[in-house]
């Protein structure tokens, strides 16, 4: 069963820039997240997924963003769902569609701020440009 799913990464800070023009950004302690949809994907996932994130336990002294207030930058990621076992050229089947994803990544982000969450986002669709200083480095994969 293939599932929503996220690369979630512990970070000292991290932008998206499109068109050189900063368009999400967070400072200090936080949560970098990128956010994979594919076709069967519920809004329920996306609320799932929302909570999931903002209670799990990876910041410093196993605080969560809940916990101390940290912020997320959420970034559609549809690359997330990339296969390359056969050939050399992965191919993009299992990803959601941007009219499917899209507002499923617009409901992670809703339903975050929902629960009180500051959330910056990319710009879906874009050609983004994303930095980061991943702090640990600390990185997870969740699935919803």
């Amino acid at each position: 069963m293939v599932r929503m799913r996220a690369v979630v990464q512990r970070v000292d800070g991290a932008r998206v820039v499109v068109d050189g023009e900063t368009v999400g950004e967070i400072l200090g302690e936080g949560l970098c997240v990128l956010v994979g949809v594919t076709h069967d994907d519920t809004p329920q996932q996306a609320a799932q997924l929302a909570r999931k994130l903002w209670s799990l336990r990876v910041l410093e002294e196993e605080k969560s963003c809940s916990d101390v207030g940290a912020p997320l930058l959420v970034i559609s990621q549809f690359t997330l769902y990339g296969d390359a076992r056969k050939g050399r050229r992965p191919t993009w089947n299992a990803a959601a569609p941007g009219p499917v994803a899209e507002p499923l990544v617009d409901e992670v982000v809703a339903q975050l701020r929902a629960l009180g969450a500051r959330v910056e986002t990319g710009r879906f669709g874009a050609d983004m440009k994303v930095s980061l200083t991943n702090n640990g480095p600390f990185t997870v994969l969740l699935e919803v």
